[in-house]
């Protein structure tokens, strides 16, 4: 089998010559250890590595573009995945002014709708903020931004430019792999006035989600009709201890939207996957079960969610990963093997399995650590 044959394999729960892999992504301090430069690759390092190449001109930026591609298929690559992600975390906005080395400015449109980006170095994040106080956003102000996103919609196709990086990475490896392709965002999200919403303008919540899910299906549809079948989509929702918000919640404004985009997939002959890190269980059987999602990724081990009984309950789900960032991270070489090597185990028992830490390999992750995990999968897969 070639990647993109066992990546549709275990989709269709079929047996695999040997195990699919793939990890979700990497900081740029571990994909620079493993490749020997700096790896454009990463959260909010990319987007300052972005500004600041749009502070150095239009070839810089260029450049930028173009070294984030290939590193991104460099990185995939080189750990042997079955599923390439061929772009990471974009601010496409040219800045301004810089402040200082971390600091950038975007002074578009009036004082109240300029931005500030700050980077952390240790923990390869940006802060994206308003640079005047926000106040509270009300009811008001979020019907104002839906009445916003209804108009701009009206207009909205998606075209190959839409999803021009992942057109390319297809090009580019012959279509032997599956490309991550992210056009399935979905959610309530964690925001508190979204959470009120939920319980005091209800109207809202639904009229945010039909926006979201009509998206969805438009990018469906055309991304179908161009050959790509696995979508990659969903929203965090959720703590270690539960979701955020109710479970009845859920039932009425998730599971409506989700089948929706569902149902869109299967008539597509496409597979919808849906992300969120923490405890799902108590809304685990809309999610799983009732909504027709075809696959769940983020597997968070340490909330509990645990590849034998997602398995053991929804046996037609496609699970993607479980091996655990933050051990990974945390503990010695010895375990985290133990932990990849007990992954590899059940999906080479288990159609619908694909292997890899859940989240992503963090900075200031042992460099060993990750080595355990590439070397066991090399060995045991």
């Amino acid at each position: 089998m070639d990647s993109k044959e066992r990546v549709m394999a275990a989709f269709q729960h079929q047996p695999t010559d040997k195990v699919p892999v793939y990890h979700l992504g990497f900081s740029s301090e571990v994909a620079s250890a493993l490749l020997g430069r700096e790896a454009f690759v990463g959260g909010g390092i990319q987007q300052w590595r972005e500004a600041v190449s749009w502070w150095q001109g239009e070839d810089a930026h260029r450049e930028f573009v173009e070294r984030s591609f290939q590193d991104a298929i460099d990185i995939a690559l080189f750990c042997d995945h079955d599923i390439v992600r061929p772009t990471y975390w974009r601010y496409k906005l040219k800045p301004t002014r810089r402040i200082d080395e971390y600091t950038f400015m975007y002074e578009y449109g009036t004082e109240e709708h300029w931005t500030v980006l700050r980077f952390d170095p240790p923990s390869e994040q940006c802060n994206i903020y308003s640079y005047l106080p926000e106040s509270a956003l009300t009811f008001a102000g979020v019907e104002r931004q839906l009445k916003e996103q209804e108009a701009a919609l009206v207009d909205y196709q998606p075209t190959e430019e839409t999803f021009a990086t992942e057109f390319e990475a297809r090009r580019k490896l012959d279509d032997a792999y599956v490309i991550r392709l992210s056009a399935a965002r979905l959610g309530i999200g964690m925001a508190s006035i979204w959470l009120e919403a939920t319980m005091l303008r209800p109207d809202l919540v639904e009229r945010k989600l039909e926006i979201e899910a009509e998206i969805c299906e438009r990018n469906l549809r055309f991304l179908a009709k161009n050959d790509f079948h696995i979508i990659f989509g969903g929203d965090d929702f959720a703590s270690n201890d539960a979701p955020v918000y109710s479970p009845r919640a859920f039932h009425r404004f998730m599971l409506p939207a989700l089948k929706r985009v569902a149902d869109v997939c299967q008539e597509c002959g496409s597979y919808f996957c849906f992300a969120s890190d923490g405890n799902l269980w108590p809304v685990a059987d809309d999610l799983f079960g009732r909504s027709g999602v075809d696959a769940y990724y983020e597997i968070d081990r340490r909330a509990g969610m645990d590849l034998s009984t997602l398995h053991e309950r929804f046996p037609d789900l496609t699970l993607l990963g479980n091996i655990n960032s933050t051990d990974v991270a945390t503990l010695t070489p010895e375990k985290v093997a133990a932990q990849t090597r007990e992954c590899l185990d059940f999906a080479r028992s288990t159609p619908g399995i694909i292997a890899g830490v859940s989240n992503y390999f963090v900075p200031g992750t042992p460099i060993e650590n990750v080595r355990a995990v590439l070397g066991t999968i090399q060995l045991y897969r």
